[in-house]
């Protein structure tokens, strides 16, 4: 057993056995290598069924890394290109000025559609049309392309639908023939989950102390007011089948195996596969904008989709990682300087910092370098 494996397994198991986590999956991928596959713990609470390797657990954000990353497929391929105005695919999202917005601003959060209505509801985010429809009309809280603000909820369809407007088919069947099935894991990486497959996936449970959590946010936190209660993740919302089976590519489903593959296959190859060319990579992964986020209040490195910085530490010190957290806990991201893909997908749902993440991170960190 190699010491990484060795040191992470330890890790998670002592996570597990103080009571901090419920189940657990840790992948790494060095240079192209899987040198770490470690789970511990169970993947339901109820059935005290164990968490294995292949079993796909809702990571809420870590899911906007993997609709990056098709974005990024599609570029290599010319189906579309970074700066082309998302109007010349999508005439009606120009609505209230913004016709000059191009994909590039869309993949920086730079658009300035970061909210939905008040009243939406789980059921409304299964309906793609609408949802496009709704995000097209909005008016912009900023002129597109002259700020940044986290799109928690409305990144995913807009990403979606460019997806779609420029291939004729849905993200998830572009995630499957482009992405997922020729690295082999069309059955751990999903958008909308086929139903067949519900039985499968590990179920959430909200950490102790989350409702507490969520009541002390301010109520006028722009990020509160741009997604309601309602479609804010929690453990009810990834354990609904609606959510579940529904594309909503601002989130996603995913074991964390198949989804630090991915970022494997774009640092390098991976049993000769790779989703993107050295050029692609250094493009897509470049800081983009390191502006003041409109809507947590502070400067976030970003790249084209991904968020710059390894979780945990100092992001302008560990620029070279690119992927994305999800609320609740999960990570998946890679680094260019080391060669390193990480992900970590959780059941206890905790919408603060991740300590799993920033302390598992940090050992492999520290692994791969010593």
């Amino acid at each position: 057993m190699n010491i990484m494996q060795k040191l992470v397994q330890q890790a998670i198991d002592q996570l597990v056995e103080s009571g901090a986590e419920l189940g657990i999956q840790v992948a790494v991928y060095q240079h192209g290598e899987l040198v770490v596959d470690a789970v511990a713990g169970v993947a339901d609470p109820d059935s005290g069924r164990p968490v294995t390797s292949d079993i796909p657990f809702y990571s809420a954000s870590t899911g906007k890394g993997v609709t990056a990353t098709v974005v990024h497929v599609l570029a290599d391929r010319g189906t579309l290109d970074y700066d082309t105005p998302i109007v010349e695919l999508w005439p009606e999202f120009g609505a209230h000025g913004k016709n000059k917005a191009t994909i590039r601003h869309a993949l920086t959060h730079s658009i300035g559609v970061p909210a939905v209505p008040s009243d939406l509801t789980v059921q409304d985010l299964a309906d793609w049309d609408r949802m496009c429809a709704l995000i097209a009309d909005s008016e912009p809280w900023w002129e597109p392309g002259t700020k940044t603000g986290y799109h928690a909820m409305t990144w995913g369809f807009v990403m979606g639908e460019i997806v779609r407007r420029a291939t004729d088919k849905p993200i998830s069947h572009v995630l499957r023939q482009e992405v997922a099935a020729p690295l082999g894991i069309a059955d751990e990486l999903f958008f909308g989950v086929p139903e067949s497959e519900l039985g499968r996936l590990a179920r959430l449970e909200d950490a102790p102390g989350t409702a507490a959590m969520m009541a002390a946010m301010p109520a006028d936190m722009p990020m509160l007011k741009a997604t309601p209660p309602a479609v804010t993740p929690s453990a009810k919302y990834g354990n609904s089948p609606v959510v579940l089976t529904s594309d909503i590519p601002s989130g996603g489903t995913m074991s964390a195996r198949a989804v630090a593959r991915m970022y494997a296959a774009l640092l390098g190859e991976v049993d000769g596969v790779r989703l993107v060319s050295d050029e692609r990579l250094r493009e897509a992964t470049a800081l983009a904008t390191a502006d003041v986020d409109q809507m947590v209040g502070f400067p976030t490195p970003r790249a084209l989709g991904y968020n710059l910085g390894r979780p945990g530490a100092n992001p302008q010190e560990t620029l070279s990682a690119f992927g994305m957290p999800g609320m609740g806990g999960s990570a998946a991201y890679a680094d260019t300087a080391t060669g390193i893909s990480f992900a970590l997908t959780k059941n206890r749902f905790f919408p603060g910092p991740s300590a799993a993440v920033n302390q598992i991170s940090e050992l492999v960190a520290k692994a791969a370098t010593s």
